[in-house]
């Protein structure tokens, strides 16, 4: 028999007083102490993020300043022994679309679901379609290439993500432009020395809607997928704290892929005692802060659903609070929930919501549940997505019922 895969628990990263400026406003002291905390905690590896335009400033030039300090990163992770996730051309963060000015195009006119940023300054423009236009393929696999040659070989290294919630970016013209996109990206990493995994991070509107790169897409060209998942984001979630919607989410995610899955991120914003806030929403966009005990129950409930099932493991958004020098410019100062997601407060102390991952990397997981299975699933595939949203409803009822 083989031996089972180890439960993986990680941690999203973007430093605290820099957020998605980080690699503008490098700092290599700052980053090794957040690395130190988190590899204090028992945390065995880090997924962090590329930002585009920091990395390729143009089509045909990546930055040498970013990967110097992109190296000196993954040194610092080696020292800690932490393993390492980069993501690429980010992209889509945190309510807001973070893009070279090369990969952008011009509005029609109508305002977009998510701003786009140049430069961390809002722009009028869209994201244009790097999965089709052959100028932005042959950008990327510049900067995958690139990239892999500095961590192809590094010791802190265990998996690429090839982007974070991409179809909120843009969704590719036809699916077999999802598939080049993907084959020549990963070829691209190869071409330049690496050989380790490959993922995309997915996110739950990926089962929701069919954008053209989903599981089965993603699965053809990756070696195990990855899926996002928050209960205060889906109206048909049993409510706000709904811990059982993430293994959910994961097992539809392996069924429809047929590949293993890591849950890449889940989490809530908490602060200590905030004003208590109506459960009852008229409106998903009617977001809400939890409290820092309400953000530690959620956690071990997460953890306990998620251990359950035979995924690869989980990582948790995110490490750190970001600090209020920051909440005044984009993208924080329209997504108040965005502030507060960490594990970490901004300061670097840590919140309740550390004891179930403490325990968990001490030998001390939670309630032991048995595996649910997937005798629940009672729809064929390719039906499922003649109305996504549908079918995950239906699903999804049978799933809490087993």
């Amino acid at each position: 028999m083989s031996k089972p895969e180890p439960f993986r628990s990680g941690l999203n990263y973007w430093p605290a007083q820099a957020a998605m400026y980080w690699w503008w406003r490098f700092d290599h002291a700052a980053a090794r102490r957040d690395l130190a905390r988190i590899a204090d905690v028992g945390f065995g590896y880090v997924r962090f993020f590329l930002l585009w335009e920091a990395f390729q400033p143009a089509p045909a030039a990546v930055s040498q300043t970013a990967l110097r300090d992109l190296e000196r990163f993954a040194d610092a992770a080696a020292r800690v022994g932490l393993q390492l996730q980069p993501t690429l051309f980010t992209g889509h963060m945190s309510g807001a679309n973070w893009l070279p000015e090369f990969a952008t195009a011009p509005t029609d006119g109508r305002s977009g679901r998510f701003p786009t940023l140049v430069a961390g300054e809002p722009r009028s423009a869209r994201p244009a379609n790097f999965y089709a236009d052959e100028r932005l393929i042959q950008a990327q696999e510049l900067l995958a290439r690139e990239v892999a040659r500095v961590l192809g070989r590094h010791p802190a290294m265990w998996s690429w993500d090839l982007g974070n919630e991409h179809s909120n970016l843009a969704v590719p013209p036809t699916r077999d432009d999802g598939r080049r996109w993907l084959a020549r990206i990963v070829a691209a990493l190869r071409a330049g020395g690496s050989e380790h995994p490959v993922t995309i991070g997915l996110h739950m509107e990926d089962l929701e809607e069919d954008r053209r790169l989903g599981p089965r897409e993603a699965a053809e060209a990756c070696d195990y997928l990855a899926m996002h998942g928050y209960p205060f984001y889906a109206r048909w979630a049993r409510h706000p704290l709904d811990a059982a919607l993430l293994p959910f989410l994961g097992a539809v995610t392996a069924w429809l892929g047929g590949k293993p899955v890591l849950f890449q991120e889940f989490g809530l914003p908490t602060r200590p005692s905030s004003p208590a806030m109506s459960r009852d929403r008229a409106d998903v966009r009617q977001l809400i802060i939890f409290d820092e005990a309400e953000g530690a129950a959620f956690y071990q409930r997460a953890l306990d659903e998620l251990h359950r099932e035979a995924f690869l493991g989980a990582f948790a958004w995110c490490a750190f609070d970001y600090a209020e020098a920051l909440w005044h410019g984009p993208p924080l100062a329209e997504n108040e929930h965005e502030r507060t997601f960490g594990l970490f407060r901004a300061d670097g102390s840590p919140k309740p919501a550390l004891g179930p991952w403490r325990d968990l990397a001490q030998g001390r997981p939670g309630v032991e549940l048995p595996p649910r299975g997937v005798r629940w699933i009672d729809l064929d595939r390719a039906r499922f997505w003649d109305d996504p949203a549908r079918s995950l409803r239906h699903l999804y009822a049978r799933f809490v019922a087993a």
